[in-house]
């Protein structure tokens, strides 16, 4: 029997790390119960989905974690129907889930090239289509997709993500137009450079000369993606769809 609780649900994808944890905390903090997707695949991915459940379970959400491949159609097809009967319809369904398998692309393999796309593009395609069918019984519903400005501008080594993350905007631009009669929203946020353990990787040098070609002089925090998700997914934004919001403190490209 699907649960009766009155507060909106919201389903975020790769949520227990990163940009996705606190996507999936602000969301909390807002008064959303959660649905949080994980691949756990050691014991360390499942150390930081324990320590992020908790602290959306601290702010006030009831949360129902799920582990599913997210580039399984499947997958993703037994997790909704699970999720529906359970939780009832998914209220706010944000695609974070995302991989990188950077090199240039004349030495980029066929399969570095599609497994990305499978993840970042494919993913988010199978979530909207299977959870708008709940969004359309009940006529409301918002689709936020994580995108980046490599799909904006494109990147040097990352012919795979770019595309991937350009096809969401396509794809953002395209759910708008077909669901915005059902009252279903569909928005891309495209963050620049964020400080996070990918970009912590970088050689030092590398990040400082990123700094000099943002206005503002720094990289962008996982709490700034998330509070601009968190305004998409709340009623400020009942009247804006189709739209990709850059954030990327003025990056020069």
């Amino acid at each position: 029997m699907a649960n009766e609780n009155k507060k909106p649900l919201a389903l975020v994808t790769g949520g227990t790390r990163g940009i996705g944890a606190a996507i999936a905390l602000k969301l909390a903090q807002d008064g959303f119960d959660l649905v949080i997707n994980c691949l756990n695949d050691d014991e360390l991915a499942q150390e930081i989905s324990q320590q992020s459940i908790a602290a959306c379970q601290s702010a006030g959400a009831d949360v129902y974690a799920l582990a599913w491949d997210v580039s399984d159609y499947a997958a993703c097809e037994a997790a909704v129907e699970k999720i529906t009967a359970d939780r009832g319809n998914v209220d706010v369904l944000v695609n974070n889930a995302g991989i990188t398998k950077d090199g240039l692309m004349l030495r980029m393999k066929p399969e570095q090239f599609q497994q990305v796309l499978n993840v970042n593009l494919n993913s988010a395609f199978y979530m909207s289509k299977l959870c708008a069918k709940g969004m359309t019984r009940q006529r409301s519903g918002k689709i936020i997709n994580i995108s980046s400005v490599a799909g904006v501008y494109g990147n040097a080594g990352q012919a795979n993500y770019a595309s991937s993350k350009a096809g969401l905007i396509g794809l953002t631009k395209t759910i708008s137009k077909e669901l915005g009669s059902r009252g279903i929203t569909a928005n891309a946020v495209a963050p620049g450079f964020i400080d996070t353990a990918m970009t912590q990787a970088l050689p030092e040098k590398v990040v400082e000369a990123a700094k000099q070609g943002i206005s503002l002089r720094r990289f962008g925090t996982v709490e700034d993606i998330a509070g601009v998700v968190a305004f998409l997914a709340s009623p400020a934004a009942d009247y804006i769809t189709g739209q990709v919001l850059v954030v990327d403190g003025g990056l020069a490209m």
